[in-house]
């Protein structure tokens, strides 16, 4: 089962209860319970280094879609896509970082990119075993959106930058599908530090419960003097 619920009746009458929601504990029963059975516990156990196979599709997808936008669509050319220039495929180079920030820093964020990927590798390879799915997919999503950038920069100089939305009179800066990767991986992996605290939380009021209705139970069976 992707959700796993364990209730165990002890000798003095107390329940001890275990979920795991991502490889996180603390939530059987609860909503959190229905979400786990969308999407599993711990990796490892379903598919083995899934969560590279991940930055790969991530890596891939960013460097098809950027040559057909290289070699489709002019710079400087608008393409409506939903409403009227609320989305727009566009293609411009970006030698700064993501959304078009720092221009002109080349070298900088190679350094910095390399020190990253370094930095996810190894935390990858740290928790493997035991870090949940969420973590391991947002670490994915990271990796494989920081390497497809980082190898532009490193041949080219610059990145294909190609999605814009706009929201009444703001233009949102210019991104890539390499940016969508690493923020919806970074966003992954704040979700999964929340859960994280709910699962200490509730496994802190969990205990308090358990032994104060021990306690009660206690009481209650003394005898009267």
């Amino acid at each position: 089962m992707l959700f796993r619920l364990v209730l165990e009746e002890g000798n003095d009458g107390e329940i001890g209860r275990e979920g795991q929601i991502f490889g996180h504990q603390g939530f059987a029963g609860s909503k959190w319970g229905e979400y786990a059975t969308m999407f599993g516990t711990r990796g490892p156990d379903n598919l083995k280094y899934y969560f590279y196979w991940i930055a790969v599709l991530v890596f891939v997808i960013d460097q098809v879609a950027k040559k057909l936008v290289e070699y489709n669509v002019a710079i400087g050319e608008k393409i409506n896509v939903i409403g009227d220039g609320f989305f727009v495929i566009t293609s411009i180079r970006n030698s700064g970082a993501a959304f078009g920030i720092l221009q002109g820093q080349t070298l900088f964020f190679l350094i910095i990119t390399l020190f990253v990927v370094g930095g996810v590798i190894w935390y990858i390879q740290r928790n493997r075993q035991t870090g949940t799915t969420l973590l391991l997919i947002g670490l994915g999503m990271v990796l494989g959106g920081a390497v497809g950038n980082f190898l532009d920069r490193a041949l080219y100089g610059h990145v294909v930058d190609f999605l814009q939305f706009t929201f009444g009179p703001y233009i949102f800066p210019i991104f890539n599908l390499a940016d969508s990767g690493i923020v919806c991986g970074v966003g992954l992996i704040l979700l999964d530090a929340i859960l994280s605290m709910k699962n200490e939380n509730g496994d802190s009021n969990e205990h308090k419960k358990i032994k104060q209705d021990g306690h009660d139970g206690k009481q209650e069976h003394q005898p009267i003097q």
